[in-house]
């Protein structure tokens, strides 16, 4: 039986409110193995939600509203959805409190995992970083560049230690690193791509976009099979 892959959508957004996930997601599971399950804010308590899945993915998205984590404004944050902060910050920080529900953070989703444990972020990384590696194309598209994982670890028994390609498109970044993660991939330009948080079994983040690539290239698939396969083994 495919293990159940919770995943955050986008949304309330527009006059139906309604909830949206680019299919690569869904697609990405299911090559994996699992059974991707689509997650909405509303009115089932976290503990339900997290009861009726095997593992989490906090997708990627819109900025998160810098109230959240004691940050300032700035005129390039877009698609602040204060609704969906709410829900994925409560609901993630119930999940990294269960050490058998594994838990995978994409780009926005690390970012969320960062906050929950009192990190925060570069509001806009041209700001600070300058534009040596592009982290995504004007004015809001997916680029690529290079990532380097360590050795050690999940992303290091994936990845290994070599510079590999991964589909990027943020223009935010963890800044102050929260409680428990510990950093364990890089950008050329020195860019956080990747956490772990050292008090969970399974619980990291990437800030590159994975599931973009996961059709294509077998090594973003294995991060989507070990998530799975952790899942399986969960008790």
């Amino acid at each position: 039986m495919r293990p159940r892959i919770g995943i955050t959508t986008y949304g309330p957004e527009g006059a139906r409110s309604s909830f949206s996930l680019p299919r690569c997601y869904s697609d990405a599971v299911a090559a994996a193995g699992g059974m991707p399950v689509l997650l909405v804010s509303g009115s089932i308590p976290d503990e339900e939600l997290l009861g009726s899945i095997d593992a989490l993915i906090v997708a990627g998205g819109g900025d998160i509203g810098p109230e959240s984590y004691g940050g300032a404004g700035h005129e390039t944050v877009y698609s602040v959805n204060p609704v969906r902060d709410s829900f994925e910050m409560s609901l993630l920080r119930r999940a990294l409190e269960r050490t058998d529900l594994p838990v995978l953070g994409i780009c926005r989703g690390m970012q969320v995992m960062n906050i929950v444990l009192g990190g925060d972020l570069e509001p806009h990384l041209p700001d600070v970083y300058g534009e040596s590696v592009l982290h995504r194309l004007p004015p809001r598209e997916p680029t690529q560049h290079g990532v380097r994982a360590e050795r050690a670890g999940v992303l290091g028994e994936i990845f290994g230690g070599d510079e590999f390609p991964v589909c990027s498109w943020h223009h935010q970044a963890l800044r102050r690193l929260g409680s428990g993660l510990a950093v364990t991939a890089h950008a050329p330009d020195g860019v956080v791509e990747g956490v772990v948080f050292d008090s969970h079994p399974f619980a990291l983040g990437v800030q590159w976009h994975p599931e973009m690539q996961a059709l294509d290239d077998a090594r973003q698939l294995r991060l989507f099979a070990a998530l799975v396969d952790r899942a399986r083994r969960s008790p």
